[in-house]
């Protein structure tokens, strides 16, 4: 891959501002303060509110705490996204912080899946690099990786290294030369306006006649009517990692460098502010 390690050193420490509430009707024996927290785009709420869970409680009593789960605005946000999706696709008009709200009662069975302890996230992770790399290279990276490679990935998201897991997923991000890019190009496509979860189809990064995808030769084809409205004017931001990368962005780089640690690109599809 070309050598863009500033763009992958600022994604990786891309933060949100958020302020975590206990939701009202929650049974305490003492004010629950709000708790505030930077929390990094590339990693899952499970994995970074162990101090959340801590700080609130401490207010409870141990008979009213169950299995903790996290709203905002009315919509229960799914531990299996990534936390920076979450926030494009449902926040990212709102003014910081985020507020998120806490609940350890009325688990909503059919919004969440249940997230028994870390090692849930991290078979749902290493599963997510196994498909983007069936795309990519046939598997043949990943199967290639002895388990410590594996175990590598995985505790350098967990714990925030990222040199530590750069070491490892450059090779996942690596093509031979004398092709222009991977077999397909691992992507989910999200909107807030459809019941369906995501859009998820095979797409080359290159065309027949050579030239290079852009992220608008995706969309063109993936979902025409979220992107131009009829007058031809753009009706939506398209955004990645919090920002709206140029529609003109070859497809290729944007795998290679704004892909989540999971090795999938991201888009969130929302509808442009009208402030």
């Amino acid at each position: 891959m070309t050598d863009d390690k500033d763009v992958l050193r600022d994604v990786w420490f891309g933060r949100i501002p958020t302020c975590f509430t206990l939701y009202q009707d929650e049974i305490t024996e003492r004010e629950a303060e709000p708790y505030y927290l930077l929390l990094p785009r590339v990693s899952y709420l499970t994995l970074v509110t162990d101090k959340v869970k801590k700080h609130f409680q401490k207010a409870m009593r141990q008979e009213d705490v169950s299995e903790i789960w996290f709203e905002y605005e009315g919509t229960p946000l799914k531990w299996h996204y990534p936390i920076g999706l979450l926030f494009d696709l449902l926040a990212s008009s709102s003014a910081l912080p985020w507020n998120i709200t806490v609940h350890f009662k009325s688990f909503p069975e059919k919004d969440l899946l249940h997230c028994p302890s870390k090692d849930a996230v991290e078979a749902h992770f290493m599963s997510c690099m196994k498909e983007a790399d069936a795309l990519k290279h046939k598997s043949q990276v990943i199967n290639e990786m002895q388990k410590k490679d594996h175990k590598q990935l995985w505790m350098g998201l967990q714990n925030d290294r990222f040199d530590q897991f750069w070491a490892i997923n450059r090779k996942l991000m690596e093509y031979p030369p004398e092709e222009n890019g991977f077999r397909y190009i691992p992507f989910r496509i999200y909107q807030t306006t459809t019941e369906r979860p995501f859009i998820q189809k095979l797409f080359r990064p290159v065309a027949a006649d050579g030239q290079l995808h852009t992220l608008g030769d995706l969309l063109k084809e993936v979902c025409p009517s979220a992107v131009t409205a009829e007058d031809g004017e753009k009706k939506n931001q398209v955004m990645i990692h919090g920002i709206e990368p140029m529609l003109e962005t070859p497809l290729q780089w944007l795998s290679e460098h704004l892909s989540y640690p999971d090795n999938f690109l991201h888009i969130s599809i929302v509808p442009q502010s009208t402030d």
